[in-house]
């Protein structure tokens, strides 16, 4: 079935958060503890518009099967403002499938069309799926966090990727 990615919408809102919500509550792929609550949702879509967007990737029925972001890398201090980093989740369903690669390399496209120079990807350790998934997009590891985290009663690593853009 052929897939799109356009931008996210606020009428996205509820699927993205349904997504999302299943790692928080499932996976340590994020590092939330709290589901999103819509508010929270469409707050975070009205923050990804301009030049650190989100986007979906939909099916031929317009069903949102995964997202992705471009984020502020180190908001705090402007001399970073020509560094995002990037996420992508995909629908469990939708997973294996190339949906993963064509949100990443749309949100690459954006980058490089909105003037940024590099991309990081914080990844949990031993996530391969999404290691595996950004070393084919032309990341490069940058380092590791040892212990940054903790969620379900462990320690997380932070495996730190980067592309050029």
């Amino acid at each position: 079935m052929p897939l799109t990615v356009r931008p996210a919408e606020r009428r996205d809102a509820e699927a993205i958060r349904t997504i999302y919500n299943r790692e928080v509550l499932g996976s340590t792929v994020t590092f939330d503890l709290v589901p999103r609550t819509l508010e929270e949702q469409v707050a975070w879509l009205d923050d990804h518009a301009g030049g650190h967007p989100a986007v979906v990737a939909v099916d031929d029925d317009g069903t949102v099967v995964g997202f992705g972001a471009l984020s502020p890398w180190r908001p705090s201090r402007p001399a970073y403002a020509t560094s995002v980093e990037d996420s992508v989740y995909v629908d469990e369903g939708w997973r294996a499938r190339g949906v993963g690669r064509l949100i990443l390399d749309d949100l690459l496209r954006r980058a490089e069309a909105h003037g940024f120079h590099a991309v990081f990807a914080r990844i949990v350790g031993g996530h391969e799926a999404s290691i595996a998934l950004h070393a084919r997009c032309g990341f490069e590891p940058a380092g590791l966090e040892r212990e940054v985290g903790r969620k379900f009663g462990r320690w997380l690593d932070v495996v730190v990727m980067q592309r050029l853009l």
